[in-house]
This record gives structure tokens, sequence and C-alpha cells, in this order.
């Protein structure tokens, strides 16, 4: 269906729809999304990490978790109003580019004040080979639930909505995930837990124009 289609069957009265659609749909996404990544991450035995005792007590642990917390906000504003045709995305971008540009200065600042021999160490971590792949497979629940929401509204730009949906799923994905990491140092979280979050983001770009056409 195209815009002028949507306008005029709307003009036409042919269809109602209740005006917390949206958010009830989101809703319901996140709840369902958030469920299947924690059912997912136990079958794939990710449990917590042994030491959250002790994790909470430190900054940066609350630093990741405002990281992809902030980035899912963002995300999931930016999936809302590409819901609806006409809409502006608004300051959905800048609140999605903010807390990315505050990780990598905190990155820049690690490894500028670290011994060159430690600054490979502070980026890769212990589980750079894994932790991007957990990430995405973890957000895949969350993305089908995304684009569910998504198909039962009103996307007119299917490429960037279906973007949308992956960062949300993606965001997500790295939400639950960074219970399980024990990862901390701001060069590795700037690096791995953008490319595991980019990897839906990517895919609904991809696939947007195919699962959200209407």
């Amino acid at each position: 269906m195209k815009t002028d289609d949507l306008i005029s069957m709307l003009a036409g009265g042919a269809v109602a729809v209740p005006s917390n659609a949206l958010q009830r749909r989101y809703s319901i996404a996140l709840g369902v999304g958030a469920f299947g990544v924690i059912l997912l991450m136990a079958a794939a035995e990710l449990g917590v990490r042994p030491d959250i005792a002790a994790a909470v007590l430190l900054p940066m642990f609350w630093v990741k978790l405002a990281f992809v917390a902030v980035i899912l906000v963002g995300a999931v504003w930016a999936a809302q109003r590409l819901s609806r045709p006409g809409t502006r995305l608004g300051g959905a971008p800048a609140l999605i580019a903010v807390p990315v540009l505050v990780m990598w200065l905190l990155a820049a600042i690690a490894l500028l004040g670290a011994a060159p021999a430690t600054r490979e160490a502070l980026v890769l971590g212990m589980s750079w080979n894994v932790c991007p792949a957990y990430i995405a497979m973890l957000s895949m629940p969350a993305f089908a639930a995304a684009l569910w929401a998504m198909k039962g509204l009103a996307p007119t730009r299917p490429v960037v909505a279906g973007a949308a949906a992956g960062l949300m799923a993606g965001a997500l994905g790295a939400l639950v995930y960074s219970i399980h990491c024990a990862e901390m140092a701001a060069p590795f979280i700037g690096v791995w837990y953008l490319l595991g979050i980019s990897a839906p983001t990517m895919l609904g770009a991809v696939i947007g124009p195919r699962l959200l056409r209407w």
C-alpha cells in the first residue's frame, strides 16, 4: 500500500485505530522480547556473572548498563515514530548518538592513560571473539517482537524502520547480556558491544523492505 492509498482509506473512515495502539504494541514487544532474550540466555547457559555482588559496587558496571539502556530508549523512540506515516524522528537520533560518543570519549581517555603494553588488552578484553555474536544471537527474539509491533502499524520508510527495530532488539539483547559479561573497560564496550548491536540493526535495514511492506 502506498501513502496516497493510506490517506484515501483513512479519509473514507475504513480504519479505526485505537489511540493507544502504538504504545500497547511496543509495550508488548518489549515485554515479550525481554522474556525471549532471557529465555535464550538461559538456554545458552549464559548465567549471571558470579561476581555480580561486587560488580554492582563499581561505577563502570552502571556506566555499561546506562550506555545500552539509553540506546534502547532512543531506539524505541525512533521505532515508534517510524511506525507512523509522516512523523519526523525528532531527537531520537541524538539520544542514540550521545551514549555512543560518551563511551568513545571514555575509551579514548582510558587508552591514553594506559601504558602502551596494556592498550590491546583494554580493547580485546577476554571475550572479544564471542561478545558481538552473543549479543546478536540474544537479540533475535526481541527483533522478531519489534518487527511484529511495527508490522501492525504503518511504517512508510521500511529501510530505516527495519534498522530501528534491529537497533531496539540489539540494545535489549546487549542490556541482558551485560548482566553476564564481566568486561567493563570502556574501549571494549565501545567496540564490541556496538558491533553486536549493529548486527541486528543492519539486518533490519536489509530485510525491512520485505517484511514491513504493506
